[in-house]
C-alpha cells in the first residue's frame, strides 16, 4: 500500500485512497513544547520529506517530544512501536501526560488498541495483519531493530501514510539499510553527540584502560586464538571481510573436529579477551575511585555480568531479570539507593537513567552502535553534571582492534584521555 500510494504522489497522479478512514483526532497538547533549535530543524526536515523519514538524534535529545510535535500537528491516529517492555511503559507515560487520553498498550500482557497505541515490535508484528489499517501515523522508536526479517512485517503491513523513524544509530549494514529507507523513509536529518554537549547533553570525556592477561590468561588466550587464526588462514578466509564471519562459520560446520575445535578457539579466546582477573581488579578501583556517583558497568555476556555481581555484591540486569524486579533495580538506583548497575546489554538502550554519570565498558562488541548507546546512557543532562566513560582493554588481544574501530566514530574523537596501565 505505502508503496503505491507514494509512487502515486510522486508521479503527480490522482487516486481517492478509499482503503482507510484517517478522520482528524483531537489531540491537543495539555504541555506545551517548546523545541529547541536542534528539535525545531529536525521536525522541518522531517515535514519538508512529506511527513515520512528518520531522525538521526542522540540518546537523551529528545526524540519522544519530537514525536509528540508530529503527533500534535498531525492529528491522526498514531501506533508507536517500540523494542522493549521498558520503552512501552516510558512512552506510555509520556503520551498520557501531553494528551491526557487513554493509551492503547500492545505488549507486556496488555492488548488495548486506542487513536494512541504504544506496542512492542514482537506484539506489533501479532497483531498488524489485522489493525495494519487503523493508524494514519507510524512512529518506530529504536528503529534500527526494524530492518530484521520479523520486525519489518510490523512497518510492511501498516498502511500509514505518515512515517517517523527515531534512532540514535540508524545506520547498520547496506542491505538493512535500504530496508529501513524501503519502509520509513530517508534519513532526513542528523545531529551528532559532539553538536549538543554542554548544551542538551552532560560534557564527558573518554578513558581507556589497557590492561594485562595473567599469565595464565595469557597462555590459554594465545593457544585458542592460533587454532582460530590456523583455520582462518588453511581455509583462505579473511575475516575482516563482509562475508568473512560467514565464511568461517560454513567452514567450520563442515570442516568436522577442526572446524569443532577452531570455533571453540574463536569462542575461547574471545572470552579470555573479554574477560580476566585485572579486569574484575581495576573494576574495584574504579568503584572505589567514584564513591558516592551512579555508575552503569556494561558487559558483553551474562556470566560476566553475573561475576561482577557476585564478587561485589552488586545487582544486576540480564535479559532473565523479572519485569517487577529490573522496575525496582531501576527506582533504587534513580534514587541512589543502589549506586551502581550492571548490566549485560539490557541497558544499552531505551532506559531513561538521568541520574548515571560514570559508565564503566568491561566488554562489547565490534559495531559502534552498541558503544555509542552506551555512551548515551550516562549522557542525560543534570546541572553540573560532567560524564565519564571508562573502557577496560586487554592489551596484545583482539580487543585492541575493537578499541581502533569505536574510535573511528566521532562521537569517541578528541575525547580519548590517553590509556591509563
Amino acid at each position: 500500500y505505502a508503496a503505491i500510494v507514494r509512487t502515486l504522489r510522486e508521479n503527480r497522479i490522482g487516486f481517492a485512497d478509499e482503503a482507510c478512514a484517517f478522520d482528524p483526532v483531537p489531540l491537543e497538547l495539555r504541555e506545551p513544547i517548546v523545541p529547541r533549535p536542534h528539535q525545531a530543524a529536525a521536525f522541518e526536515a522531517w515535514r519538508k520529506a512529506g511527513y515520512r523519514g528518520v531522525a538521526a538524534l542522540p540518546t537523551g535529545s529528545g526524540k519522544t517530544s519530537l514525536a509528540v510535535m508530529a503527533m500534535a500537528r498531525l492529528r491522526r491516529s498514531t501506533l508507536v512501536l517500540v523494542p522493549t517492555i521498558d520503552l512501552l511503559a516510558q512512552w506510555a507515560a509520556v503520551l498520557e501526560r501531553f494528551f491526557r487520553r487513554p493509551i492503547g498498550l500492545w505488549g507486556g500482557g496488555d492488548s488495548t488498541t486506542e487513536e494512541i497505541t504504544v506496542s512492542t515490535y514482537n506484539s506489533a508484528v501479532l497483531k498488524m495483519e489485522f489493525s495494519g489499517n487503523r493508524f494514519a501515523f507510524l512512529v518506530a522508536d529504536e528503529c534500527h531493530h526494524l530492518p530484521g526479517p520479523v520486525n519489518r512485517l510490523a512497518a510492511e503491513w501498516a498502511i500509514a501514510p505518515y512515517r517517523l523513524g527515531l534512532s540514535a544509530t540508524p545506520e547498520g549494514e547496506p542491505e538493512r539499510d535500504r530496508v529501513l529507507s524501503d519502509l520509513m523513509g530517508e534519513v532526513c536529518c542528523r545531529v551528532h553527540i559532539d553538536e549538543l554537549e554542554g548544551k542538551v547533553l552532560s560534557d564527558y570525556d573518554v578513558r581507556t584502560v589497557e590492561l594485562e592477561l595473567t599469565p595464565e590468561e595469557r597462555i590459554e588466550y594465545d593457544r585458542n586464538r592460533k587454532l582460530y587464526l590456523d583455520f582462518l588462514h588453511a581455509n583462505g578466509i579473511v575475516i575482516a571481510s563482509r562475508q568473512g564471519w560467514r565464511q568461517f562459520i560454513a567452514a567450520a560446520a563442515r570442516g568436522g573436529k577442526a572446524g569443532q575445535y577452531a570455533f571453540q578457539g574463536y569462542l575461547r579466546q574471545r572470552a579470555v579477551a573479554r574477560g580476566g582477573e585485572n579486569k574484575l581488579r581495576q573494576i574495584w578501583e574504579l568503584l572505589t575511585a567514584h564513591a558516592g556517583d551512579r555508575i552503569i558497568i556494561f558487559t558483553a555476556d551474562n556470566a560476566t555480568a553475573y561475576a561482577i555481581g557476585r564478587r561485589y555484591f552488586l545487582p544486576v540486569l540480564t535479559h532473565r531479570t523479572k519485569a517487577s524486579e529490573r522496575k525496582l533495580m531501576l527506582e533504587h538506583f534513580r534514587t541512589g539507593a543502589f549506586p551502581v548497575l550492571v548490566s549485560s546489554r539490557v541497558l544499552n538502550e531505551g532506559v531513561d537513567v538521568p541520574e548515571a554519570n560514570i559508565g564503566i565498558i568491561v566488554s562489547g562488541g565490534a559495531g559502534t552502535r552498541e558503544h555509542v548507546q552506551r555512551l548515551g546512557r550516562i549522557l542525560r543532562a543534570k546541572p553540573g553534571k560532567r560524564a565519564l566513560l571508562y573502557e577496560l582493554v586487554n592489551s596484545d588481544t583482539s580487543e585492541i582492534g575493537i578499541v581502533n574501530r569505536r574510535r573511528e566514530h566521532r562521537a569517541y574523537q578528541n575525547k580519548m584521555k590517553g590509556i591509563l596501565c
